[in-house]
């Protein structure tokens, strides 16, 4: 049965108003907007990241734009260190798989990538050797010295370590990697078209409307742009 202020008492004249109408509700928590780092510091936060397991996740997350996810549950097998390629095609999520069709994508990886990379298999290998009958082989690219998964606190913590070592101080989270990504690409004269595709957005809108304050119009491709800017 509908209680007092239900639309349908109103409807019926039972009762003259919704009360609950008449209250409001609190304001939710707003976010903390995303920023993202210009070029130097960029530079200086992987030069403080040269020592840590995590650089070559660092390195991807700057140099591809790789969400979070998808760098946590990157296999070996997806990354083609030959052809200085990766293919993306899951992430750290409920169904395993990307946030979007559209995010299934094969990226040219930049040079510090490909060389960040192999550093961090023979690392691996070093940590296979130590580990013993304890290694858990999963496959992955990133993961604990034992081979296990890393979830996103394990992520965050190393992350703000080299933060503060750089300079920026604490105030970051990794998927500001991805909005420096973008703010790189496009203040380098990349197409808002390219930039899509290379996040792998389904089209620009999303583009424009999450990223839209370091999204400048014009174009060239990722891996070139981060070639040179990386050099």
């Amino acid at each position: 049965m509908p209680g007092a202020g239900h639309p349908a008492d109103q409807v019926r004249d039972l009762v003259g108003r919704n009360v609950a109408a008449l209250i409001k509700a609190p304001a939710g928590r707003a976010g903390r907007p995303s920023k993202s780092l210009t070029l130097e510091q960029a530079q200086d936060l992987l030069r403080a990241a040269a020592n840590s397991r995590l650089y070559a996740y660092m390195v991807l997350s700057v140099t591809t734009g790789l969400r979070t996810e998808e760098l946590r549950a990157l296999r070996w097998t997806e990354v083609d260190l030959g052809a200085g390629a990766v293919a993306v095609y899951r992430a750290v999520r409920a169904t395993a798989d990307t946030k979007t069709p559209k995010s299934r994508r094969v990226l040219s990886l930049p040079r510090l990538a490909v060389r960040a990379l192999g550093e961090h298999l023979d690392h691996q290998a070093e940590d296979r050797l130590l580990a013993g009958v304890l290694w858990q082989d999963h496959g992955l690219v990133f993961a604990s010295a034992v081979g296990t998964p890393l979830d996103r606190h394990n992520v965050l913590r190393e992350f703000r370590k080299i933060t503060q070592a750089s300079g920026l101080g604490t105030d970051w989270v990794p998927r500001e990697m991805r909005h420096t990504f973008l703010s790189l690409l496009s203040a380098n004269g990349t197409a808002l078209e390219d930039i899509a595709d290379l996040v792998g957005h389904r089209g620009t809108a999303t583009t424009e409307t999450v990223y839209r304050k370091v999204i400048v119009p014009e174009l060239r491709r990722g891996a070139e742009v981060m070639d040179r800017l990386f050099s």
